[in-house]
Parts: C-alpha cells; sequence; structure tokens
C-alpha cells in the first residue's frame, strides 16, 4: 500500500509520524511519501518537501508565501495523478491541504483530511470545502464528527492523541525539586509562544503575578520558554516587576513547567488543553489587536466559549478572560480562587480525568485503521 501525505507545522509532522507506525505495524510492506518533518521522516516517510515549508501565520504572510505554496501544491498534484497512491492523507494546514485533496480526489484518489479544521468556531461554510476534498474526515474532537454525520459527511473520531500521550501520574515534589522551586505553592505562567503573543500577553499576566506574589509570601512561579528568542523579551518585561526572584525561567519544556504547577494562568491556547488533560486547574486569558478583533467579526467568530476543553465540555471548566475582559485583576483572582479552594480544585481535575478518559482512544491506531480502511 501507498500513502501520499502532506503535515504542515510541527504538531502535523507528530501526528503523520504516529499514524506511519501505526499503518506500518498492520502493513510492514506500506510506503509512504510526501512533505514531512523530521519526526515523519524518521518514521519512514519519503519526504519530497519540508512540512516547515506550510508553517506560515497571521494575516499577511500568507499571502507573501501564496505563490511559492501553489507552486507546491502544483508539483505535487502532478506527481500524485502520474503515480497514485492508494490514498492520500492531509494532515491539518487545510488551506493548502483541502485544494490539493480536491484535486486528487477528481484525479480518482481517496482522500482523507486528519485534524478537523475549525468549521465550530469560524468559517462553518468551509465544511462544504471539506466535503468536496475528502472522502474521510479524521476528527480530533468528539463533537466534530456530530457536525460531520449532520452534513452527511464520512467523518471518524479517532481521539486526541495528546490525551494518550501527555503524563497520566505526575510525581509533582520530584519536578519542583529538579526546577529548583522551593517550598509553597507554585503557578506556571505560560504567555505564548510567538513574539507578538508574548508582547501582547506577557506584561497582563505579569502584572497578575505580582498581585499574587503580594497575597502570598511564599508563592512561586515558573515559565517556560518555547523558543531561545522569547527568553530576553520576558527576561526584559520580567525586570520591570519587583518578584524576578520568585521566577524560574526554563528552556522549552511547557509540560515540565505545568507539571510543577499548582495552578496554570496562560495565553489561550494548545496548552489550554494540555494543562487540561494533565489535570491542573487553570486560568486563561487572551487579547488581539483591534483590526484582528474587527475582521474576526466580519468572519463570523462568535463562540460561547473558546478555551478548547471549555468548548468540548460545554462548561467554563477553565475561567477565561477575552479581549476587554483580559485584565490583571480578574485573572489574579481567578487564579486565587484555586489556589484557596483545595476541594474546588480537586473538582476541576476530576473534571480533566474524565475528558482526558473520553478523548483517549489511541488516536494513532484508529486514524491507521480509518486510513487503511478507506485505501481499501
Amino acid at each position: 500500500m501507498k500513502v501520499g501525505l502532506v503535515a504542515g507545522e510541527a504538531s502535523g509532522d507528530l501526528l503523520g509520524a504516529g499514524l506511519i507506525r501505526a499503518i506500518r505495524e498492520r502493513i510492514p510492506e506500506a510506503s509512504f511519501e510526501g512533505v514531512a518533518g523530521p519526526a515523519m521522516t524518521e518514521a519512514g516517510c519519503d519526504a519530497w518537501a519540508d512540512a516547515a515549508e506550510l508553517a506560515v501565520f497571521g494575516l499577511v504572510e500568507p499571502f507573501v508565501h501564496l505563490p511559492r505554496l501553489l507552486k507546491l501544491r502544483r508539483s505535487l498534484t502532478r506527481r500524485w495523478r502520474a503515480s497514485p497512491p492508494d490514498v492520500f492523507v492531509g494532515i491539518d494546514a487545510p488551506d493548502f491541504n483541502l485544494g490539493l485533496e480536491k484535486r486528487l480526489r477528481q484525479s480518482g484518489i481517496r482522500t482523507a483530511h486528519y485534524v478537523s479544521p475549525s468549521i465550530w468556531a469560524w468559517r462553518s461554510g468551509r465544511i462544504k470545502t471539506v466535503g468536496k476534498a475528502a472522502d474521510r474526515v479524521l476528527c480530533i474532537l468528539p463533537f466534530e464528527k456530530r457536525i460531520y454525520d449532520e452534513n452527511g459527511i464520512d467523518a471518524v473520531f479517532v481521539g486526541h492523541p495528546k490525551a494518550t500521550s501527555l503524563p497520566a501520574d505526575i510525581d509533582i515534589e520530584s519536578v519542583r525539586e529538579l526546577l529548583d522551586l522551593g517550598e509553597g505553592q507554585v503557578v506556571a505562567v505560560l504567555p505564548g509562544s510567538r513574539v507578538s503573543e508574548v508582547k501582547r500577553i506577557g506584561p497582563v499576566l505579569l502584572k497578575a503575578a505580582v498581585m499574587l506574589a503580594g497575597q502570598k509570601d511564599n508563592l512561586r512561579f515558573v515559565t517556560p520558554v518555547a523558543s531561545p528568542k522569547l527568553r530576553p523579551l520576558i527576561e526584559a518585561q520580567l525586570a520591570d516587576t519587583a518578584i524576578a526572584d520568585r521566577f524560574r525561567i526554563i528552556q522549552g519544556d511547557s509540560i515540565e513547567a505545568m507539571s510543577a504547577a499548582d495552578v496554570v494562568m496562560l495565553a489561550s491556547g494548545t496548552a489550554a488543553l494540555e494543562s487540561a488533560l494533565i489535570g491542573k486547574p487553570t486560568v486563561a486569558g487572551y487579547a488581539v489587536s483591534g483590526t484582528t478583533a474587527m475582521i474576526a467579526r466580519m468572519m463570523g467568530v462568535k463562540n460561547e466559549f473558546y478555551t478548547l476543553p471549555n468548548i468540548v465540555v460545554g462548561e467554563e471548566l477553565i475561567p477565561e478572560f477575552m479581549q476587554e475582559d483580559f485584565k490583571a485583576g480578574s485573572l489574579a483572582q481567578a487564579v486565587w480562587n484555586f489556589l484557596d479552594d483545595p476541594e474546588r480544585s480537586e473538582a476541576i481535575r476530576q473534571r480533566f480525568a474524565k475528558l482526558r478518559k473520553d478523548l483517549a482512544l489511541g488516536a494513532d491506531d484508529c486514524a491507521a485503521e480509518a486510513v487503511i480502511n478507506l485505501a481499501k
């Protein structure tokens, strides 16, 4: 069996690698080719291009790279039309992959799209595009399958890979000792993974940390730095506060930082789901520029909740403060409510444990079965 793959960004690369390994366990002679990152290449994919080429962000950057991306998509279409795979799997990167899938499907190649676009959050009309592009959608969130079922589109809920891969039992004291956090309660502070996020979100989170530090003398903080270029920025922001000696900055490992914490305070995003899956009471906030907020409203972004765990369960398990509500005082109070109420924190941990169980289906194996069955 030959499988064509295109993954975008590091997260897609990890999903692709897991899928490749799971298919190989069932069909040892299977071959894989396409756009891959280092994890997929190591798993056995013949990389025609690097997944990093698809990693473009923001409102303007995609337009700058559009000619290059269109050229790559045309090249892939020609190659696979000339030598068709038994099945093609587009992994995330919907703006690139859905167009490619549509062309391949029109040529008679079976197509799957792994990770549904956020049709439930914005641009709901994209579901029609997905339906024309993919023979099957592999969903990592349970409510997504229901949406596709209602629209007559073949979809399979495979579970969320992080619900299986993240540690379930954490020795908090050992992690704190490793990070030299000392005695007392700990708050993990995660201001984001991009320069623009840290510039906008970081000062508000640090102001909230200052408020919390004023309420508890032995409260400590830990912040993971997503990339080396962010460290000088975070250190400069921290230098403007009076609590720099209370902070421990570590390189890269957000899971380690969150594992050491009693409560996590973060910029809403992927880290919120990770924090929930390792059972940490969490407070989230986010704000975008006025222009971006206006564009989002024009594009129909209107959610009851914005933080992924809240969206999945339909309830505000993670207090979230967005846009006009993103204020240091509100964040600090929400964190303090967890620190000061062990029973409430434990109740949230129990709810997060159920969320993890609901999502931990073994995504790699479920996705492999869905792809193999489609190829057949």
